[in-house]
């Protein structure tokens, strides 16, 4: 009697920690998630207009400083790290995608505001600003493809026999 007790009691203890188990149980699709992880990553953003996509690009912008670093690349190798610094006073989408830079350029003993014609390609929810042997005043013609991702630029260019890499963070000046 005493061991169809023991089996009795034993069998109800297993039967009740297999339905505790199983009810504490990741579903075969909740593998992936963390624990508490909400239904929605947070990463996931709500998708923009194309609108709301050019207003912000704009509001990036408008009285906007970049800073940051550079290299040369020179014969397939990297050059020394210099400091960089370019001010935009403001764009303007002028059609397609197409926009124009009002840019502050200063070298040596110049300093003056020049447009300068760009296209803005979009990487899903990212603008690229691409440029195409674009005329510079002063400066000669430059190719350049930088990305523009929560107030920092990187990106590539070239300007005839010279070119590198750059990279930095982008303020903007408040009103």
């Amino acid at each position: 009697m005493k061991t169809s007790l023991l089996l009795i009691v034993s069998a109800v203890v297993l039967n009740l920690s297999a339905t505790a188990l199983a009810q504490n149980a990741p579903n075969p699709g909740d593998a992936e998630k963390p624990k508490g992880a909400p239904a929605q990553a947070k990463s996931e953003k709500a998708k923009l207009s194309q609108e709301e996509l050019e207003a912000n690009f704009k509001a990036t912008l408008t009285k906007a400083t970049f800073k940051g670093r550079w290299c040369s690349i020179k014969d397939g190798q990297l050059g020394p790290e210099k400091e960089d610094k370019y001010s935009i006073r403001s764009i303007t989408k002028i059609g397609g995608d197409m926009w124009l830079i009002n840019a502050r350029i200063q070298y040596g003993k110049n300093d003056f505001v020049a447009p300068i014609p760009i296209q803005v390609k979009w990487a899903g929810d990212t603008p690229v600003i691409t440029l195409d042997k674009v005329g510079v005043a002063g400066s000669g013609e430059y190719s350049a493809r930088v990305l523009i991702y929560e107030k920092t630029y990187a990106g590539t260019w070239s300007g005839g026999d010279h070119g590198g890499f750059l990279n930095g963070v982008i303020t903007v000046e408040k009103e």
